[in-house]
């Protein structure tokens, strides 16, 4: 467990640029619920003034991210909308894109975690949504996020920091890095069955 906080820690460490890594990384197809929103809150919290660079690093990380994912999903994200036997999960996003296109995007790009975000982004690539306006889209709304996010950092900064140390927030830290890992390779083995077939 200890080296599962290691890897936090190491983000952490690497502030504005560790949000840019952890941002596209959790924009692509990894699995990291309340990743770079706790690093924007935590970095945040610890040096106050650098709240603007902070948002700023975390969302072109999602943007890279999202160019990242859309390039693989053009091809494979077809594939999973013109299936015969695509789960609701697809057909629901599938409808929302066509239906509002970019506002949909937008209001993924918004949502809090767990939210199928990389959903929307495989659905709107096979739609063939056109990629700089959806970069538009998605590096606006989550500067909106992280700029929000970072705010509350600010305002709330002494008490997060005192959280942060207590045990029972490390154990979430814990199980949370364990669920994205477990999640990610999930996600990955998924994207490489379908590349495979």
């Amino acid at each position: 467990m200890s080296k599962l906080l290691r890897l936090g820690y190491f983000f952490f460490a690497l502030g504005g640029v560790g949000l840019l890594l952890f941002g596209i990384l959790d924009s692509s197809f990894l699995f990291l619920p309340l990743g770079n929103d706790l690093l924007v809150v935590a970095l945040t919290a610890s040096n106050p003034h650098h709240m603007l660079y902070y948002a700023a690093m975390a969302t072109a990380g999602s943007t890279i991210g999202v160019a990242l994912a859309h390039v693989v999903s053009s091809r494979t994200g077809k594939k999973a909308i013109e299936s015969n036997g695509k789960s609701r999960k697809v057909a629901f996003v599938e409808r929302k894109v066509k239906q509002y296109g970019g506002l949909a995007i937008a209001v993924a790009a918004l949502a809090p975690p767990g939210f199928p975000f990389t959903a929307f982004i495989v659905a709107s690539a096979a739609l063939q949504f056109p990629l700089p306006k959806m970069l538009a889209i998605i590096a606006s709304c989550r500067l909106v996020r992280y700029l929000l996010v970072g705010y509350l950092a600010l305002v709330y900064g002494r008490r997060i920091i005192e959280m942060a140390k207590s045990p029972a927030v490390e154990t979430f830290l814990v199980v949370l890095i364990i669920v994205s890992v477990a999640g990610s390779i999930f996600s990955i083995w998924g994207w490489v069955r379908k590349g495979r077939s």
